[in-house]
């Protein structure tokens, strides 16, 4: 009877919303465990709660505001909130934009393609973080920072009753723990035998037995 193969392990399914970057976290992911399976897919923002909830994803990169019931999140940055606007509007003249300087415009904060199109027409204007403008971008577009309004959030969050095995050391990677210092290290480093401690006062018992008597 041959010994039939580890099943593989289950892959960590992340989800992040639009304008996250997982570049780095990636590498590093499979530079420490390169043989677990690491699966990344973008998810809309609207969205976000609901792939956690239906166990589509274990983790997801939201962006905040979001219902916590039952979740665990982690705040990681702010975003930078811009205008995103036609290069030919007349607030792409000034470098920087207020609250007072879009009371008579349109402004929408969903990018979708319809919106985006509206605004390189000039019909509208998006109130969104800096990374979708610039993961978006278009020649016929551009952005200006809105500097009295409030910085949008991106956390990592994950259901509470989730307990693939792999959450922790991701959370360590995100986090910036090194690899010297991750759960996973410190639980494979070896053991010292409890020998060694039995030798070395083996060793003593013979120093002192070896000692020369002092003669009377």
């Amino acid at each position: 009877m041959t010994d039939q193969p580890d099943p593989p392990a289950a892959p960590l399914r992340i989800g992040f919303v639009p304008g996250v970057t997982l570049t780095k976290w990636r590498r590093i992911w499979s530079e420490r465990f390169g043989r677990r399976p690491l699966e990344v897919v973008e998810v809309d923002a609207a969205a976000q709660r609901e792939v956690l909830d239906s166990g589509q994803f274990d983790m997801c990169f939201v962006r905040l505001p979001i219902e916590r019931d039952d979740l665990h999140l982690i705040p990681l940055y702010d975003e930078l909130p811009v205008l995103w606007l036609s290069k030919e509007h007349l607030l792409s003249a000034l470098d920087e934009i207020t609250a007072d300087d879009l009371a008579e415009e349109d402004v929408r904060t969903d990018p979708n393609p319809m919106n985006i199109d509206l605004t390189a027409a000039q019909h509208t204007v998006l109130h969104v973080p800096m990374s979708i403008a610039r993961t978006h971008s278009r020649r016929d577009l551009t952005y200006r920072p809105i500097v009295d309004a409030n910085p949008p959030t991106i956390g990592l969050a994950w259901r509470t009753d989730n307990n693939h095995p792999m959450i922790d050391e991701f959370i360590g990677i995100v986090r910036g723990r090194t690899a010297n210092s991750s759960r996973t290290a410190q639980e494979r480093q070896p053991e010292k035998p409890s020998k060694k401690s039995g030798k070395r006062a083996t060793d003593r018992d013979r120093q002192q037995r070896r000692r020369p008597r002092h003669r009377r």
